[in-house]
């Protein structure tokens, strides 16, 4: 006797079913009919709107799986304990990572990458993409994957610190990936203002402009891991950059969003430029349609927002 398995999350209200389980809710190891995604670090902002952007999504190509260190999640992980029984899934996502602190504490972002390991050897995974960060280009305009890194900031130390790291694992059965993540509209520093009744406040540099950045909407984000996680593993390149084909200006999202904003002069400490160049992903996934505009891309985030 097999049940379906629901959870509602209790801040964002999204319910989902998962594959079955049986009476005492353990997974069943059948192989489901779409490759299994499992997301490590799911109970993260990024990992609400990819909650959400599954919930919206009946006939994604792979099937989530949601592990946390806390409920509510379909899977309890915890980086610094021993794993539990896992399911067997095709595609491991590690989600979870340090984003503030100083060195030290960001040092976890390497452990995390040898946890994120353990995980795909359990659940005998055939890739593994890795979250890293543009933070480790540092400023520049339309960077390859073979532009030189030059973080500028802790946190890009410690995502190129785990690139290195996870370079270590060639020898394993699966493939593991650095996806070099632009800004994910709605989960960024721009986020909480854009929701704020306040104005936005931005930088005004020396030409009259904004910060220009490497963008991606939410919801695009997951059709790019459901898409990686479908093709053959031994196409996946060591790095990649996930990004819209076109960087877009904080003001034209703040306008966007319907928010005003308040210009202050940029000091020198701050970054006017980083923008990615995506023709691997675009070579990797052509017929992957993703949102350019700021529009569409807030568009998009009200979309699964309403779907929290």
């Amino acid at each position: 006797m097999y049940s379906l398995y629901s959870l509602t999350h209790p801040s964002t209200g999204i319910q989902r079913k998962n594959w079955p389980r049986d009476s005492q809710h353990k997974f069943v190891t059948e192989t489901p009919q779409e490759p299994r995604l499992l997301i490590t670090g799911a109970n993260g902002r990024l990992g609400h709107f990819l909650h959400a952007a599954w919930a919206v999504w009946p006939d994604s190509p792979v099937r989530p799986v949601f592990a946390a260190r806390r409920k509510p999640a379909d899977l309890l992980i915890d980086a610094t304990r021993p794993l539990p029984a896992l399911p067997v899934c095709d595609t491991v996502v590690a989600l979870w990572g340090k984003t503030s602190g100083d060195a030290n504490a960001l040092k976890a972002n390497i452990d995390l990458a040898h946890a994120t390991r353990q995980v795909a050897s359990a659940c005998k995974a055939s890739r593994v993409l890795h979250l890293s960060s543009a933070a480790v280009y540092g400023p520049g305009c339309d960077m390859d994957e073979t532009t030189g890194p030059a973080p500028q900031a802790p946190y890009g130390d410690s995502k190129l610190a785990m690139e290195t790291e996870v370079s270590g694992f060639s020898s394993d059965p699966a493939r593991h990936v650095c996806l070099r993540l632009a800004n994910v509209v709605g989960a960024d520093s721009l986020a909480p203002a854009l929701i704020s009744d306040a104005p936005v406040r931005l930088d005004r540099f020396d030409d009259g402009t904004g910060p220009l950045r490497s963008y991606i909407s939410p919801g695009d984000l997951a059709r790019v891991l459901a898409g990686l996680a479908t093709l053959p593993a031994t196409d996946l390149p060591d790095c990649l950059n996930i990004a819209a084909p076109d960087p877009v200006g904080m003001a034209s999202l703040a306008h966007a969003a319907g928010r005003d904003i308040v210009w202050q002069k940029a000091p020198d400490t701050a970054t006017q430029t980083v923008t990615m160049n995506t023709a691997r992903l675009a070579a990797l996934l052509p017929k992957l349609r993703l949102h350019r505009t700021a529009a569409d891309m807030i568009a998009d985030w009200h979309r699964l927002r309403g779907a929290e």
